[in-house]
């Protein structure tokens, strides 16, 4: 903060603001400006890297693990699969509560390194004799525990930011979680180039191959983001209004900085938020999940086709959520978070609501005693196993259609590919509404205080969603198909908007709530 200065350092740097207004009285120098942008896009990239240390494995985990311990099963799969979400969502709260009360840069710095020294365990896990596969749960688990930093970033960028910054910033850093998720599986594409037998460097056992270089990219790129975290990010913390505030996150304080402001956190709309939070990631788990075995037993695709067209469809979805990101950052300034995120629930309703199937045209049926094609019975593993199954040699032979073994598929109709392909684009859109306004309102029912603790809360119940998402339609859907499943997808979305209709006045910034800035 300065008091004297040129007359541009003088000058508002925050937004549009009107002449006699509090905001018009805030002063921030041209350097104070840049270093805490410089701070906040050290922190996108942060974010970036954690998505893509979850996603850049995830198409070769299945036949890594086939590769490594040969007495691994689907159950097993699901196991390392969910170990992130597990890890993350302990590791949120006590990430969140160190950034309180310490420099945010020492939990960033510590779970970086976590994440880089996982990223070396899981390159190493075919060198133990036996049990490898659990040197595997270990690695994705400390990977996962080592991505709580998001509880960091989130509330990082919420303190260093006014209330007019905080829907854009909140915004950009969705769409750099978004980015990693599609660019993840993409780099893993490029290293499947290298094959299975790769390089190998003898003098300390490293094999370089499609399965380890992506990990041991994750890790260099972990160093690297330690590096400029170490060089570039500064602690700054701002109020609603913009003006800097006193923290014991900060290495210093200015005699100008002002003190946080006292008052109450509206715990209804806190414990709300996270319910809401829950519920967004919860269906487009569920729906993620669900594509490839839903498309192979409605439209008799193989395997090689279903994971081809539903790779397509899901990245599809992941550019039009980065569109979407940008796209809210004009729409909040015109209609407010709050109609968004109703709005995106709306959109969500609607497009679970359209899989539901109708008319009198049936799936074709697989009468053969063969593999099942669609969702085994009992485990989230063998559900996942159906996005690494490569068709073998005898991909003629390959049964096709919705098994006769579950019973619905003789009596549901099918769900049109139009159908499909609409629900998808709707499910598109509301999930990422939902996704950065649920972050925005959070941060700003928070205010001005450290938000570490209630930040790493929000981003363990969305590591939850991501557990029980899969799990619920896969044994709804196995049981009693898609209409039971979606209608009670349908049931779930129609009671979170009643929820949010019933609090919806009471979803506002912290400020506003007592008085210090008009809405």
């Amino acid at each position: 903060m300065a008091s004297s200065g040129t007359q541009a350092e003088r000058e508002p740097l925050l937004g549009d603001r009107a002449p006699g207004s509090r905001e018009w009285e805030i002063i921030e120098t041209e350097e104070h400006y840049k270093s805490r942008w410089r701070s906040i896009r050290i922190l996108y990239l942060t974010m970036f890297l954690s998505s893509v240390g979850f996603s850049i494995v995830i198409m070769s985990i299945w036949p890594y693990l086939q590769k490594i311990d040969q007495t691994a099963d689907g159950s097993f799969l699901g196991w390392v699969i969910a170990s992130f979400s597990l890890g993350q969502m302990v590791a949120s709260p006590v990430f969140g509560l160190w950034s309180n009360y310490r420099p945010r840069k020492e939990p960033l710095i510590v779970s970086i390194l976590i994440s880089v020294a996982a990223n070396c365990l899981y390159a190493y896990v075919h060198v133990p004799a036996s049990h490898n596969k659990y040197y595997m749960l270990v690695a994705r688990g400390l990977v996962g525990f080592g991505s709580g930093n998001v509880a960091v970033v989130r509330s990082y960028i919420a303190g260093a930011t006014s209330l007019q910054e905080r829907t854009n910033s909140m915004a950009n850093t969705s769409a750099c979680q978004a980015l990693g998720f599609i660019l993840g599986p993409v780099f893993q594409t490029c290293f499947a180039l290298i094959g299975e037998q790769g390089v190998t460097w003898e003098t300390i056992k490293l094999q370089i191959n499609m399965y380890t270089a992506p990990v041991l990219l994750g890790a260099f790129l972990g160093i690297l983001n330690i590096l400029l975290i170490l060089t570039i990010l500064r602690e700054h913390r701002v109020d609603d209004s913009g003006r800097q505030c006193k923290s014991i996150n900060f290495e210093e304080a200015s005699a100008d900085e002002v003190q946080v402001p006292q008052g109450n956190v509206d715990q209804v709309a806190v414990v709300t938020t996270n319910i809401l939070f829950f519920v967004v990631l919860f269906i487009f788990a569920l729906f993620e999940t669900i594509v490839t075995p839903l498309t192979m037993d409605m439209y008799a695709w193989t395997r090689e086709q279903a994971v081809l067209y539903g790779g397509i469809i899901l990245a599809a979805l992941g550019v039009e959520a980065v569109i979407i990101f940008m796209g809210i950052k004009l729409l909040s300034k015109k209609i407010g978070e709050r109609a968004i995120l109703l709005g995106g629930l709306i959109l969500a309703w609607v497009g679970f609501f359209i899989l539901l199937p109708w008319g009198n045209q049936f799936p074709k049926i697989q009468w053969e005693d063969l593999h099942n094609n669609s969702i085994p019975n009992t485990t989230f593993g063998d559900i996942i196993i159906t996005l690494w199954r490569s068709p073998r040699a005898e991909h003629s032979e390959e049964p096709i259609g919705c098994p006769a073994e579950q019973a619905w598929c003789l009596y549901t109709p099918m769900i049109h590919l139009a159908q499909f392909l609409t629900s998808a684009m709707l499910i598109g859109i509301g999930y990422p509404s939902c996704n950065v306004m649920s972050y925005t309102l959070y941060s700003k029912i928070l205010g001005p205080k450290p938000q570490g603790v209630y930040m790493g809360w929000l981003t363990a119940s969305g590591s939850a969603a991501r557990i029980l998402g899969p799990v619920f339609i896969s044994q709804v859907y196995t049981s009693w198909g898609p209409r039971w499943a979606f209608s009670l997808v349908c049931g779930i979305v129609v009671l979170t908007i009643t929820l949010l209709g019933v609090v919806y006045k009471r979803l506002i910034a912290f400020s506003i709530r007592h008085g210090r800035i008009q809405e």
